[in-house]
């Protein structure tokens, strides 16, 4: 019984202890509850006082910025008054101009209508008054008119031809003298010292011990030298000096400079003379476009083409006359630029002119062309303009003159060669008879070198041996002494030696 008791005191106490759990929870809820909604209301109540305060802060700046804008408003509108006022006013000003004008305009129909009656009252007035000078002179006014037409072109005519007569005759009086003052002024202002080009070159040596190294066993330095140059090399008596003879001055510069290079090498045998020979050559050329650049910065000429350049370089080896022709033509295209500006010409254009007016002569081609007309060809197609190329082209009057340059060149090109001492007629005409001796042994097939060497007295033919045999060697020799015989004159005999050499070439590597 016990056990059951206090088992019931076990339970009773346990349901009495869970009641009394859950009223503590309930009681503590209740206060959670109270207190939350405390801490609510106070949150509550601080936003509520945070909003009222952005609020009032948004609302002061949102009168500040009203009130700006409502002053702005006011001043604008006091300024629109102002600016009503003043278009006010000016439009009152306008509609009394435009009364004015109106009573102008009106003032100014009637008095136009009154000028146009009194015009009319003229007019009549002045027929009648031609009427009564008609009847009275016996002649329309359009006779009379004629009249003293005519009478004026005669007078006017007359008085024409006098001043035109008087003018004409002081310019005979005045044009000889004014002429003559230009060239003299042009050729004191240009005047230069003329060098005439010679046919020979002496190369100075050391010792006459080098002569020997020079000529070779049994003469094959020297033989080879004159093959590969076309100069005739003579190696006589004369102390310390070798004369290279040849009418091409361009060979005789490559001939000297050839052996001014072998002699300071020491290294003298027919492989290395070709071999010299043939840089040398290369050196030629380019010293020669060299000479023609130098010559147009001297000269104050720009924008030429290269082959022009290369041929006014080429001119330096080319003489006329005996006169040097680069110098001729340095000395022309001066002459041509003083003359220009004292005619009132461009001065720049003439020297271009002048300097170029030469160039046919020195051209790699040889057609049957004066030398005027070829350089005016080669101008063109190296793109110079019309008048230049007429002034080349026509300074030997081969072809018209179109343009005030043209006679200026062609006169300073006379003063030029004119002068006492700057040329001779006879070089330039051994010259003509030695180049026309290379060029007909040059038109066989299979030739490839032509020299004329002892002052044209021997021709020498260098043939291709892969195009000639021997036998044909014999025959062209013999055939180019009957060609020259028959079209050429010259005095004594011309001898032809026809060379043909066969050479095999290998390279070890």
């Amino acid at each position: 019984m016990e056990i059951i008791f206090y088992i019931l005191a076990f339970l009773v106490g346990g349901i009495v202890a869970v009641i009394v759990l859950l009223l503590v929870q309930q009681f503590r809820g209740k206060s959670i509850i109270v207190t939350a909604k405390a801490e609510g209301e106070a949150i509550k109540k601080a936003k509520l006082l945070e909003v009222k305060e952005k609020y009032i802060q948004l609302k002061s700046e949102f009168d500040k910025q009203a009130n700006s804008r409502t002053s702005k408003l006011q001043s604008q509108e006091a300024k629109l008054n102002q600016k009503e006022k003043l278009l006010v006013a000016q439009e009152e000003k306008i509609l009394k101009k435009e009364n004015e004008l109106e009573n102008i305009k009106t003032h100014l129909e009637n008095q136009l209508e009154i000028a146009e009656k009194k015009d009319q009252e003229l007019d009549k007035l002045h027929q009648k008054a031609i009427e009564k000078l008609e009847s009275i002179a016996g002649l329309s006014a359009e006779e009379a008119k004629n009249a003293m037409i005519e009478s004026l072109k005669d007078e006017a005519k007359t008085a024409a031809m006098q001043y035109t007569n008087e003018i004409m005759e002081e310019a005979r009086m005045n044009a000889n003298k004014e002429a003559k003052k230009v060239i003299i002024n042009s050729i004191q202002r240009v005047a230069s010292e003329t060098a005439i080009e010679n046919a020979v070159t002496v190369f100075q040596i050391e010792s006459d011990e080098i002569k020997g190294r020079i000529i070779g066993r049994e003469g094959r330095n020297i033989r080879a030298l004159e093959a590969a140059t076309g100069v005739e090399i003579v190696v006589d008596d004369t102390p310390e000096a070798i004369v290279l003879s040849a009418f091409d001055p361009v060979r005789r510069e490559i001939a000297r400079l050839s052996l001014h290079q072998l002699v300071q090498d020491g290294r003298i045998h027919p492989a290395r003379i070709e071999e010299v020979v043939s840089k040398v050559t290369k050196q030629i050329e380019e010293e020669i476009v060299e000479i023609g650049k130098r010559t147009t910065i001297d000269l104050g000429i720009h924008g030429l083409h290269p082959e022009l350049v290369r041929l006014i370089g080429k001119m330096k080896y080319r003489s006329s006359y005996g006169q040097n022709l680069l110098q001729h033509a340095r000395e022309t295209a001066n002459l041509c630029a003083v003359m220009a500006s004292e005619l009132g010409l461009n001065p720049k254009k003439a020297r271009r002119a002048g300097l170029l007016h030469d160039i046919g002569k020195v051209a790699d081609e040889e057609p049957e062309l004066p030398h005027a007309l070829l350089g005016m060809k080669i101008a063109q197609r190296c793109g110079e303009k019309p008048d230049i190329c007429n002034a080349i082209g026509a300074h030997h009057d081969e072809v018209e003159m179109q343009t005030m340059i043209a006679p200026v060149v062609q006169a300073c090109d006379a003063i030029s060669g004119a002068r006492p001492g700057a040329r001779r007629e006879i070089v330039e005409a051994y010259i003509k008879r030695l180049n026309d001796l290379e060029n007909l042994a040059m038109s066989y097939p299979g030739v490839q070198k032509t020299y004329a060497i002892q002052a044209g007295r021997e021709l020498r033919v260098i043939v291709g041996a892969d195009k000639i045999s021997d036998k044909e060697t014999e025959m062209l020799s013999g055939q180019i002494a009957q060609k020259i015989q028959d079209e050429m004159t010259y005095p004594g005999q011309v001898k032809i030696t026809v060379i043909r050499e066969v050479r095999s070439v290998a390279v070890a590597k």
